[in-house]
């Protein structure tokens, strides 16, 4: 039985982790990309908490006022969370359509690197963007009293959710980004990904919209991945459908992502 030699097995991943650093790097450099991708959706969550909640919140159980607020705050964080991937995601699509524009990528290729690396990074150094973000609009919701009420299985199984979905938009923002002709037009193409939350459950009840907006709203990739997250966040039984929808949906996003990024790179010419 042959093996493969060691420099074989291992290189693909070394080259990955490089340009994983490489794009960790750059958004150390670019802290403005960041703080940008961040503070959209803590713009809205205090938009939506403090001047909104109490009389949204109201809408969700009786009494308005303080009570009505808290509510409305577990109610709308979910949403803001997935929100908070589309934003990132939409980083991803520029700093790709950068190295696009810039004809890095296409230098890369006449490089010794394993194939994808260049892709890999972007989607890992994503990732690991997306995760913080998360984090940083999880520690403010719970400054303004959120408390998640699901057990620590419970939240990583969120976590998941959440990790899946950022996965997904990441994969279809590389593609965006490698077939975006400008950064300018990049950083427009994945607008539809954050602006879909709203015509999702994440900040009412779909059963409150119009019968036809409630129709696309509950059949659209965002609202079974938020109705999933705010069921495992607040401890209640996962519907199996909304999960099921949440998994596919993602799945489907991240292949369709992944094929087109692929196929566009490797039609991509080499330059010496």
């Amino acid at each position: 039985m042959t093996t493969l030699p060691a420099q074989v097995t291992v290189r693909p991943l070394r080259d990955a982790l490089i340009m994983v650093r490489r794009d960790l790097r750059r958004m150390l450099r670019y802290p403005s990309l960041t703080f940008l991708i961040v503070a959209m959706p803590i713009v809205f969550l205090l938009l939506f908490v403090l001047v909104f909640g109490g009389t949204l919140g109201a809408g969700l159980q009786p009494g308005a006022g303080a009570a009505g607020r808290a509510a409305y705050l577990d109610y709308v964080v979910p949403g803001v969370l997935l929100m908070t991937l589309a934003s990132a995601s939409q980083g991803t699509a520029i700093t790709v359509a950068m190295d696009m524009t810039q004809g890095i990528v296409a230098r890369f290729r006449t490089m010794s690197i394993a194939r994808g690396a260049v892709l890999t990074g972007h989607v890992v150094g994503s990732l690991l963007q997306s995760l913080v973000a998360v984090v940083v609009v999880v520690l403010v919701a719970v400054l303004l009293g959120y408390r998640p009420a699901g057990s620590p299985a419970d939240l990583l199984g969120a976590l998941a959710v959440l990790m899946l979905a950022a996965f997904a938009f990441t994969w279809l923002t590389v593609a965006l980004g490698m077939a975006a002709g400008t950064v300018e037009s990049a950083s427009n193409t994945p607008m539809p990904l954050v602006l879909l939350p709203f015509l999702s459950s994440g900040f009412v009840p779909t059963d409150a919209m119009p019968g036809w907006l409630a129709a696309f709203a509950e059949h659209q990739p965002f609202t079974p991945m938020i109705e999933t997250v705010r069921a495992l966040l607040a401890g209640t039984p996962v519907a199996g459908a909304d999960l099921a929808a949440a998994v596919g949906w993602s799945l489907a996003i991240a292949a369709a992502g992944y094929g087109w990024a692929r196929s566009r790179y490797e039609r991509l010419p080499a330059q010496p």
